[in-house]
């Protein structure tokens, strides 16, 4: 009896595997376009960075915002993507006697004064990024030191794969290696 319920589940089992319904209607048709690499073809998903120079004043709040659609419109970034600012914090002599080198700190970025702390900090949605000045005196008594011509670069970056890219965040140079963009060909936003 028992090879007999063997042999039946056997050919039930294969019965309902050999059995196919009928083919479903056709999917949405996709995007035209070549890679997305680039965003000339299409949308980025790849996400992008690029540079935004500012002054922080009692005028705007000491704080000014980058529209992404606006900064950059070919990038359309998702509420998962990951969105870093970083401050240009000083300019040194190439040892080597090349062109200066830039230094990139990831925000926040806290500084101790005489008149107490200054924190230059952030914060985005989808549609953009706000970048602003925190402290705990009055800001009107800053020095354009710390106000006038400041450059940030903002940082896109897709959600899909960075969790297994295992990336330094912290580190410019590896971010614009993650992202594939050059030093070189970040584009610039001026606020001024």
């Amino acid at each position: 009896m028992k090879q007999f319920n063997a042999l039946l589940s056997f050919a039930f089992v294969f019965f309902l595997m050999s059995c196919e319904g009928p083919v479903g209607p056709p999917g949405p048709p996709g995007f035209d376009g070549l890679d997305g690499l680039d965003g000339a073809d299409g949308v980025n998903i790849l996400g992008t960075v690029y540079d935004i120079t500012g002054d922080f004043t009692a005028g705007n709040n000491y704080s000014f915002f980058s529209v992404f659609s606006e900064d950059a419109p070919e990038l359309e970034v998702f509420e998962t993507d990951v969105v870093l600012v970083y401050i240009l914090w000083e300019t040194v002599d190439d040892p080597g006697g090349g062109a200066p080198i830039d230094v990139w700190r990831l925000l926040t970025q806290t500084r101790l004064l005489d008149q107490g702390i200054l924190q230059y900090n952030y914060d985005h949605t989808f549609l953009d990024v706000s970048i602003f000045l925190e402290a705990d005196f009055d800001l009107a008594t800053l020095a354009p030191g710390d106000t006038d011509n400041q450059t940030f670069r903002i940082a896109v970056l897709p959600a899909d794969g960075l969790s297994q890219a295992r990336l330094d965040v912290s580190n410019m140079q590896a971010v614009l290696d993650y992202l594939q963009v050059e030093e070189s060909r970040v584009p610039e936003v001026i606020r001024n």
